[in-house]
Parts: structure tokens; C-alpha cells; sequence
């Protein structure tokens, strides 16, 4: 997820972006200041906002949503781009999230705790790359997420390559269980095989 941080209010497309509070945002206000732009995240209580996006990044959560919800069972649910509240200071947006059944409940829902979150997925972009590889993964082993991905966009060819991790519990830190490059076979956090080559992007 790309974005910028800012304390300061700012013309942007007609827009100005509300000054930082001394003690910083909380959740609460991600959804209720008003005009904030789409997909505005909140890290450390500053707001993150959306910046325009590589179709690299478009099309592989479009894979890689789709791939998993084809094997998906009835107790989870697959979501992208909602917010997840990791504390009061803490709402990031992850690009695709697995969420517990239950946890879905209504169309207009803007958001979901992380305690229903069995996985969380980052596409890397290049403004986003700091957090996507150190603060939300960092964040979200914390908060107890079970399961974290990293994708990236690799070689010339512009291949998308999936890291998956674990939790381990006792440290509350990932741990690398694979590297995938065309094709993403897992068992964990259930049944999942998703087609990851050049040649599945290329055909969306």
C-alpha cells in the first residue's frame, strides 16, 4: 500500500489535509474526519495516504484475491484494501486480508479487529516499500495475525514473487516458510493453490 505522511494541512486536487493533533490520531478518527481521501491508513497515530498505483500491484491482488477465494471454506472470507485495527493508534490497510466468517457483518462495514484476521497480504510499491517489509509486518506479528505475505515484483519480466510467513507465538515474530514464483501451494491457513506465473498476470 503507497502513501505519504503528513502533520500539515495541505492543498492537494482542491483538497486540504487536516493538521496532525498534538497527541496524534486515533482510529476513531480515521472514520470520522471528514474528507480524508480513499484507502488513508493510520501508522503510530500519523495518517498514510494513498498514492497512484503500478497495474502490477492492480492485477496481482486481483490474482491472488481471486486465487484465494476459489479454495476458500465457508469459515473465512476473503476481503482487500479494509482497514484493520490493530490498537487505538493503529489502523493500516492491508491489500487482501482472510477474515473469520463471523466477523463479516454487513455490506457497509468499514473495518475489521484483528483478532478475526488469520492472514494479511502486502503488494509492495515503491513509496510503500519501508512499511511493507519492517513496520506492518513488525505490527501485525505483534498484534497476533497468524499468517503474513509479501509480494514483490521481480526481473525484467516483472514476475511476482510470494513470500509467505508464520507467527511463531512465543516471540510474536514471522518466520520465512517459502519463497513462490509461479505457483503458491500452501496448506496454511487453509487448502491454497493460486497460479502465480507471468502468464497468469498477463491473462487478467
Amino acid at each position: 500500500m503507497g502513501g505519504i505522511t503528513t502533520a500539515e494541512p495541505t492543498a492537494e486536487h482542491g483538497c486540504r489535509r487536516p493538521v496532525q493533533p498534538r497527541d496524534g490520531y486515533t482510529v476513531d478518527d480515521l472514520f470520522t474526519v471528514p474528507d480524508l481521501p480513499p484507502h488513508t491508513e493510520l501508522i503510530d497515530g500519523s495518517l498514510v495516504f494513498a498514492s497512484p498505483q503500478r497495474s502490477f500491484h492492480s492485477v496481482v491482488i486481483d490474482l491472488l484475491t481471486t486465487g484465494l477465494r476459489r479454495t476458500a471454506p465457508e469459515r473465512v472470507k476473503v476481503r482487500r484494501e479494509m482497514t484493520v485495527v490493530l490498537d487505538r493508534r493503529n489502523g493500516p490497510e492491508p491489500d487482501i486480508s482472510v477474515v473469520r466468517t463471523e466477523a463479516v457483518t454487513s455490506r457497509g462495514q468499514t473495518r475489521f479487529a484483528v483478532a478475526d484476521v488469520l492472514l494479511a497480504v502486502e503488494v509492495v510499491s515503491p513509496d510503500s516499500e519501508a512499511r511493507d517489509h519492517d513496520t506492518k509486518p513488525h505490527k501485525y506479528a505483534a498484534a497476533g495475525i497468524p499468517h503474513f505475505w509479501l509480494v514483490e515484483m521481480s526481473g525484467s519480466d516483472h514476475h511476482p514473487v510470494v513470500r509467505t510467513y508464520e507467527l511463531d507465538p512465543l516471540t510474536k515474530a514471522y518466520g520465512l516458510t517459502g519463497t513462490h514464483r509461479d505457483r503458491l501451494k500452501l496448506d496454511v491457513p487453509y487448502d491454497i493453490d493460486i497460479d502465480v506465473s507471468p502468464e497468469a498476470l498477463d491473462a487478467l
